[in-house]
């Protein structure tokens, strides 16, 4: 015999969520401008953010 049981996951409230006019969304296009690579600094370090052969993005340290 099988329980349901409710699901508390619609019911649960999102907490820490920043509110959707809060997040900015970059183009791919406007920070790579015609290239495959980019570097990013982020606290003093140096990361390389890539564009695949297949369109997807890698994020390397």
């Amino acid at each position: 015999m099988m329980v349901e049981k409710p699901d508390t996951f619609k019911l649960a409230p999102l907490r820490n969520e920043p509110a959707v006019a809060d997040i900015r969304v970059l183009e791919s296009g406007d920070l790579f401008r015609s290239a495959n690579e980019i570097m990013i600094r982020h606290d003093g370090v140096i990361y390389r953010l890539k564009i695949t052969r297949q369109g997807k993005l890698i994020l390397n340290k």
